[in-house]
């Protein structure tokens, strides 16, 4: 249990995909422009990631990886299907995607139409493939890591979106200079984020 609490604390705080990567930046740049819609989507990116990072271990761990395939034989014991990662991992992130599209159109339209296309970008978010990506680098031992890593990531987004858009909230009554005004303030403010978090690396987990 202690593990799992250590996976997810640093994937939130030290390795953080916005802060620490810089990945998923075009939806963080454009959604975050008020709080309401980046926690909309900050919730549909920890849906996502909480789903599709385990079925994406699964998927490595038994059918793609050399030898994965020795549970159906002797025969199959040196297959090695690791050349479609990519391709389905991006389609099992894609079915997840449209899953959430259409929750999300159901049950909160206004929401729906306020992240318009930048909710089906999800799909293409660098992080969210990202995550699963990082998850098959660091070998996890089982599912429940796996799963941990991507809540983690989750949340680590959402955090970093929520905090930029309330802070773009704050700096429109800010003097700021013409020139850094809109995407140039924010990111210089996501620059200062980053080294921010920077300083949660001293944590020993």
């Amino acid at each position: 249990m202690e593990e799992l609490v250590n996976i997810f604390v640093r994937s939130v705080f030290i390795d953080n995909l916005v802060l620490a990567y810089y990945l998923g930046m075009c939806s963080y740049l454009a959604v975050s422009r008020t709080v309401q819609t980046s926690v909309g989507l900050g919730f549909a990116v920890i849906f996502v990631l909480g789903i599709t990072v385990p079925i994406n271990y699964l998927i490595d761990n038994y059918l793609l990886s050399r030898g994965a395939l020795a549970w159906l034989g002797p025969r199959f014991a040196e297959v090695d299907l690791s050349f479609l990662t990519f391709i389905v991992f991006i389609a099992i992130i894609a079915s997840m995607v449209q899953l959430v599209e259409m929750i999300i159109e159901k049950f909160s339209p206004t929401l729906y139409n306020s992240l318009g296309i930048f909710l089906p970008l999800i799909a293409v978010n660098c992080a969210i493939l990202g995550a699963s990506l990082f998850m098959q680098e660091r070998n996890y031992a089982n599912i429940a890591e796996a799963t941990s890593f991507g809540l983690g990531s989750g949340v680590g987004w959402f955090l970093a979106i929520v905090g930029i858009a309330a802070i773009r909230e704050k700096i429109r009554y800010s003097n700021v200079p013409a020139p850094l005004r809109g995407l140039g303030i924010t990111f210089i403010i996501t620059g200062l984020m980053g080294i921010a978090f920077m300083s949660f690396m001293g944590i020993e987990l």
